[in-house]
């Protein structure tokens, strides 16, 4: 990669750190990129929030709308601004992206992939949307993130944790903020065997799409790495909402930890259903019986009230860290709705600012310029440190928090404590690694 390419996408890379290679945005000639898929005409330009409105996960995706909604004020200079004032990049100005007010349509995705592509599908084609986001699923991640690659727009990946969305389904028009599978397993399994050793028998319920493979493939992993036995894995379907009959078997397993590879109401009710069956008061092979939720969120320690307590497990963010992107975001999120954001909220609120400022950057709405923009960039002030976004697979990376279900929590908000903060460097892999073998970036495609 020449300086000259290094240069034209926002950033010299001076040193190893972000800190070093953090500059001010140098902006694209527009002109340079003529031809693409709904290219705005008008005052205004129309984005795509494709969200689970009904669903297991309806929970995250009633608060990624909110995001959205904010995320929107904030671009056309309604509001205080949130992280606009943090944000490294200073591009954006508050009057829209590159002049034109946004406005936005949105979608039930349904945590179905086949809903979720007629949607985004309606969006593009009906509404006119230059790029779509959203999702709490990784099925709808990699199907939305397909239309979209074949229609030729952006995709800005809202909550999809597979490894496949940046490995082997990764495409050039999509991009994900994120944190994956493999790095919650980086992240968790060394925490993990500090508090409950290193001689441990797993068992693993696992949600049977992608996601949960990728999950507990993962965990398995990280986990057997540092001593860990894998006693059993057994897939459960996604619309399961009783697990009664998985979680019995579990008792006479030999299995001294379960770990539950469940999201959203799945993870509620599959956590209800192991307390009920007495799996946090046995004991096995002389230690006390653990349960482990390697990805969960405010939203579902609510859901799971006092079962939550003491669950280890990673998130993304989190609402209490003390930096200033947080603070802004944190107090923006509050005035406007009363209540603290989850990690889907930030995710979400943070990918429609990436693209909005990339496009600023670019000076274009073609997705291609967008994807160059995007490619290799790194950012600070956003919630969650020094952030790279990867050129080679578009996955971005940085700081991954281990969490845990606050014994006494304060509030109804106050539900997790941050255990430990996982540096980048302990979560990072080579864009070869085998668990994201297997499928090629491509190249962009402006749908003109």
């Amino acid at each position: 990669m020449t300086k000259n390419n290094l240069t034209r996408r926002g950033v010299l890379k001076t040193g190893a750190g972000v800190g070093a290679s953090l500059a001010v945005p140098t902006l694209f000639t527009g002109a340079a990129w003529a031809g693409y898929m709904n290219e705005p005409m008008g005052s205004s330009v129309t984005l795509g929030f494709n969200v689970p409105q009904t669903g297991p996960y309806a929970d995250e995706g009633a608060d990624e709308l909110r995001a959205y909604q904010l995320a929107v004020e904030h671009l056309n200079g309604e509001g205080d601004g949130g992280m606009l004032q943090t944000f490294s990049s200073k591009a954006l100005e508050g009057n829209g992206i590159l002049g034109k007010k946004v406005e936005y349509v949105t979608g039930d995705t349904q945590t179905k992939s086949d809903a979720a592509r007629a949607s985004a599908k309606s969006m593009i084609e009906k509404d006119g949307a230059i790029m779509i986001t959203g999702g709490s699923s990784s099925g709808v991640a990699v199907a939305v993130q397909g239309l979209c690659q074949e229609a030729g727009v952006i995709f800005m990946a809202g909550l999809t944790h597979s490894n496949d969305t940046t490995g082997k389904d990764k495409k050039a028009n999509g991009f994900r903020h994120f944190f994956n599978a493999y790095m919650s397993g980086a992240a968790l399994a060394p925490v993990l065997a500090a508090q409950y050793g290193t001689d441990r028998k797993a068992y693993h319920l696992t949600a049977d799409y992608t996601w949960g493979w990728t999950q507990e493939e993962s965990i398995v992993a990280a986990t057997e790495a540092l001593g860990w036995e894998t006693v059993n894995t057994v897939k459960t379907p996604l619309a399961q909402t009783d697990f009664s009959s998985y979680i019995a078997p579990v008792l006479n397993s030999g299995a001294d930890v379960l770990i539950l590879n469940h999201y959203g109401g799945n993870m509620v009710n599959s956590l209800t259903n192991a307390v009920q069956f007495g799996l946090r008061e046995k004991m096995a092979n002389g230690k006390n019986f653990e349960i482990v939720v390697p990805l969960f969120s405010r939203l579902m320690a609510r859901g799971a009230g006092e079962n939550i307590k003491g669950i280890l497990g990673s998130t993304n963010w989190h609402w209490s860290l003390p930096d200033e992107g947080t603070k802004a975001f944190v107090k923006s999120f509050g005035t406007k709705y009363g209540f603290p954001p989850s990690q889907a909220a930030h995710t979400c609120y943070v990918q429609t600012l990436l693209y909005a400022d990339a496009a600023q950057r670019a000076g274009s709405f073609n997705p291609c310029a967008i994807a160059e923009a995007l490619e290799g960039y790194e950012f600070d002030g956003l919630g969650n440190g020094p952030t790279l976004y990867r050129a080679e697979d578009h996955q971005c990376f940085k700081d991954v928090l281990v969490v845990r279900g606050k014994e006494n929590p304060t509030s109804e908000f106050d539900l997790l404590e941050v255990v430990e903060v996982t540096p980048r460097a302990q979560v990072e892999y080579a864009p070869d690694h085998p668990m994201f073998a297997g499928g090629a970036l491509g190249t962009c495609n402006p749908g003109a």
